[in-house]
């Protein structure tokens, strides 16, 4: 299987002998992907050489500064995606992998306030739809997720191919006719029938999450909220609580697919929303 950032089997099998959880191993897995596929893409320092032994710490703050204003992370994202960095980088220095240890001058951010969810755009959705200033990728993540799909499942592989769309409300169906007309010619030249496809050549046509943010971030101030999918699908959660409150815990979790322990968490969240 090939790796999917430098050195990942061997810093897989650190993880292992610390004997973390698989999910937190995936966190890891989901960070260092990330990391290097914006390096690959917009980092002249790793574009010239692929190596990991020559990035410095301005490498490292310069994607971190991409997580703060081109995706919007919260203090507390930042400080969990600058400590998984932290540890990697200390693991290839250990064994003389890279001269550098370029997380050491950087440091965690102050603990912020959570805050307010908007659960509020899951009841504007048609409007949303019929919103030409929205980009059709915009307009699709919002209704992936109003349907309950979280982006790590709608940008995997094989996903959108699947859904079965006759079910869904009749208001969705114009937009998911106006999608249809654009992703089609996508989908014959790529010979690939998922929905999230870029729209130039490509080896790999799938839409990354950094790709899909390309489109989401402009949106933004059309919309007048922050569409981060992950923000978005909170907001879905808590709104999906409110409008369900007689609903058990086991119902929830079968609705949402969450896991039972999530449960509890959703439901503060939409017993304080506004």
């Amino acid at each position: 299987m090939p790796q999917e950032y430098p050195y990942q089997d061997a810093f897989n099998r650190l993880l292992t002998d610390r004997a973390m959880a698989e999910a937190t191993r995936d966190e890891y897995t989901t960070t260092l992907k990330d990391f290097f596929h914006y390096l690959e893409n917009f980092n002249p320092t790793y574009q010239k050489t692929h190596r990991v032994r020559d990035l410095q710490t301005q490498d490292v703050e310069q994607y971190l500064s991409m997580l703060l204003t081109a995706r919007q992370i919260q203090n507390q994202t930042y400080n969990k995606v600058l400590s998984h960095l932290n540890i990697y980088f200390k693991f290839l220095f250990s064994h003389r992998w890279t001269p550098y240890l370029p997380t050491l001058d950087l440091k965690s951010k102050p603990k912020q306030a959570p805050q307010p969810i908007n659960y509020r755009w899951v009841d504007d959705l048609t409007d949303y739809l019929a919103d030409e200033r929205l980009h059709i990728y915009t307009r699709l993540t919002l209704l992936l997720v109003s349907q309950g799909y979280p982006v790590q499942s709608f940008l995997k592989p094989g996903v959108t191919e699947k859904i079965d769309t006759h079910d869904w409300p009749a208001t969705v169906q114009p937009f998911l006719k106006t999608f249809r007309d654009f992703i089609d010619p996508l989908q014959q030249r790529f010979l690939c029938d998922d929905w999230f496809l870029k729209q130039r050549a490509a080896a790999d046509p799938h839409l990354t999450l950094p790709g899909l943010h390309k489109y989401l971030k402009p949106d933004e101030a059309v919309i007048g909220f922050a569409l981060s999918p992950t923000v978005l699908y909170q907001g879905y959660l808590v709104n999906y609580l409110r409008r369900h409150p007689q609903k058990t815990d086991r119902e929830v979790t079968a609705a949402l697919n969450l896991p039972p322990d999530s449960i509890d968490y959703y439901r503060r969240l939409s017993q304080r929303a506004d």
